[in-house]
C-alpha cells in the first residue's frame, strides 16, 4: 500500500534522476527513508565522478551514512536496481524497495522478492519516459552502465 510519503519520496527520487541527466550522467535517482524521514537523496555518478559503483542506490546509501540498521527503512529508486545494487539491499536487509520504472530495465525484482524484500511497481510516467528517452539518445553510455 502506498502512502502520501511513498509518493513524495518516489517523485524525489525521479528529481534526482532528472538531476544526474541534466548534469551528463545516468539519469538514475534514489532515496533512503525512514518512515516519513528523509534519510538522504542521492543519483548515479559514475560519468560525473568517475567511479563505476556511484549508482543511485549507492550514492544515497553513502550519504545516508552509517545505520544501526536499516530495517525499518524504505529505499525508493527511479529505476529497477541491477544486480550490485540489489545484493546491498538484501545484505543491508532493507525491507522495502518502491521502484519508479521496470520497463527500461529490470529483472531483479524477483530476486528481491525472494529473499523477503517487499518490491512495489510504482510505474512513475516521468521516470520511464526520462529512462526511455536517455537510452534512446545515449545507447553507447547505458549500454556501458549495464556492461551490454
Amino acid at each position: 500500500m502506498l502512502t502520501l510519503w511513498d509518493r513524495r519520496f518516489a517523485e524525489l527520487a525521479f528529481l534526482e534522476a532528472k538531476k544526474s541527466a541534466d548534469n551528463g550522467g545516468l539519469p538514475i535517482g534514489s532515496v533512503l527513508a525512514r518512515g516519513e524521514t528523509l534519510l538522504a537523496s542521492g543519483h548515479n555518478q559514475r560519468v560525473q565522478k568517475g567511479d563505476p559503483i556511484l549508482h543511485g542506490e549507492m550514492d544515497a546509501l553513502q550519504k545516508a551514512g552509517r545505520q544501526k540498521s536499516y530495517r525499518d527503512t524504505t529505499l525508493y529508486t527511479s529505476l529497477s536496481p541491477c544486480m550490485m545494487c540489489a545484493g546491498t539491499i538484501v545484505q543491508f536487509k532493507i525491507p522495502r524497495v518502491v521502484v519508479n520504472d521496470t520497463q527500461n530495465f529490470g529483472g531483479n525484482e524477483e530476486f528481491l522478492k525472494s529473499r523477503g524484500v517487499e518490491v512495489i511497481d510504482l510505474r512513475h510516467e516521468d521516470s520511464i519516459a526520462l529512462m526511455a528517452r536517455f537510452i534512446r539518445e545515449r545507447p553507447a553510455l547505458w549500454n556501458e552502465d549495464i556492461m551490454a
